[in-house]
């Protein structure tokens, strides 16, 4: 994940037309190998490397740990004001939380909100714990949990489906906290209000990604909402990969070893169909910024969705 990710701070879903960009794209001869399959050989390689993912995630967090990497994004709750606007001591499960930079403008927009976390990466929950302790309300980190785990891989802890509540792995704590349960709520049988998925789905494996958003459905309560940001297709850093990181159809490596995935609006729309959502809303975010290094223009492409798990599932 570039820096360019993280200083967004404004939220322009149509500086310019999608379309445009896209014909622009593919009538450049020089762009033409993005919109090429790959090789077997090539994808094969790709998905050897997936078992690579978290150890390359932790040397990302690792070479970045000194906090300057770190950019609050204060724009997530005028993109998903729901967030805001939700009932007291409504639970967020946060997918994919690397260093914090959307924990913390979560805990910050609603005092009440209960916060799980998780990475498939440790050296990114240590950077996101440290964040949040710095942070200048105590109240943040109490609300505060996080956990590993690699969602694309393994299902999320029982406890998050409130078994606690019904009396199973009642010993279950996290930080010396009972995650599931205070004094503040009602018994939270059925799981999380919010699973949000915020430049998070693009880092797995296109084959993994089904089992991952089924993982998202089966924690959320009946008509909680999936909330998504992610990489679109034809997206400034997709443009910027060379023939040799191309690794499977809109499918990259970074040299660093880790990986990206570029999102048309079907391929959401089919994935998170496929795993039992109802769209809400889904759309491309067309934003220009300008580099204040070289003055040069920006054009990022980014998919903003909403997703409900249906009422009476």
């Amino acid at each position: 994940m570039s820096r360019e990710e993280l200083v967004a701070e404004n939220y322009y879903s149509k500086d310019f037309d999608w379309e445009q960009l896209r014909e622009e794209v593919e009538n450049d001869p020089s762009l033409q190998f993005h919109l090429l399959p790959c090789s077997s050989e090539k994808i094969d390689n790709l998905n050897n490397h997936a078992e690579q993912d978290s150890e390359a995630w932790d040397e990302f967090h690792a070479r970045h740990s000194t906090g300057k990497f770190f950019k609050e994004r204060r724009y997530l709750l005028k993109e998903f004001p729901e967030l805001a606007a939700c009932k007291d001591y409504s639970k967020v499960l946060e997918v994919g939380c690397g260093n914090g930079s959307t924990a913390l403008a979560i805990l910050r927009g609603r005092e009440s909100m209960i916060l799980y976390a998780c990475d498939c990466s440790n050296e990114a929950l240590v950077r996101a714990k440290e964040i949040i302790g710095a942070a200048n309300s105590i109240s943040d980190k109490h609300r505060f949990h996080p956990f590993q785990n690699d969602f694309s891989t393994t299902a999320f802890p029982s406890w998050l489906a409130c078994n606690i509540c019904s009396g199973a792995n009642s010993s279950y704590e996290i930080n010396g906290l009972n995650p599931s349960c205070s004094d503040e709520t009602e018994c939270c049988i059925g799981g999380v209000d919010f699973v949000t998925l915020i430049f998070t789905l693009s880092a797995l494996p296109l084959d993994r990604m089904p089992k991952a958003l089924a993982h998202c459905f089966a924690v959320l309560k009946p008509g909680g909402l999936l909330l998504f940001r992610d990489y679109g297709l034809y997206d400034m850093t997709m443009l910027r990969f060379q023939p040799e990181q191309k690794m499977g159809y809109r499918e990259y490596l970074r040299s660093d070893g880790t990986r990206s995935y570029f999102f048309c609006l079907d391929t959401v729309r089919n994935l998170t169909s496929a795993a039992g959502f109802t769209e809400i809303e889904l759309e491309y975010c067309c934003v220009k910024s300008i580099n204040r290094r070289n003055g040069k223009i920006m054009k990022r492409v980014w998919v903003h969705g909403k997703f409900q798990k249906p009422s009476c599932s």
